[in-house]
């Protein structure tokens, strides 16, 4: 029987991962949105579509947009309450992508 050796290399799912997360922030804008809902994540404040639009100089259309991009790719979930949408960084996904981007070195 041979085993494996673990291996630095990227396996099948982090390529994906990457690939999906790096999409996702190819656009600058959903850089500064994430940006935006992750540091006020971290100071406990939730996020609101009204939030996002109100901080940047983007329509409601636009953002909903960037926004559903960040969501698909799995770095952002929305909670919703009442008729409000709530957004928080999946700091799972965000850590996952960092150990596999760290892989390129």
């Amino acid at each position: 029987m041979r085993l494996r050796k673990e291996s630095d290399e990227l396996q099948q799912e982090e390529v994906l991962l990457v690939a999906q997360v790096s999409d996702a922030l190819a656009h600058p804008a959903r850089v500064k949105i994430f940006r935006y809902i992750y540091l006020n994540n971290r100071t406990l404040q939730v996020v609101c579509n009204k939030d996002v639009v109100e901080h940047f100089d983007y329509s409601q259309a636009t953002i909903s947009q960037h926004i559903r991009k960040l969501v698909d790719s799995g770095l952002v979930e929305v909670k919703k309450v009442e008729k409000f949408s709530q957004y928080y960084v999946n700091v799972g996904i965000l850590g996952r992508y960092l150990n596999a981007v760290k892989k390129f070195e």
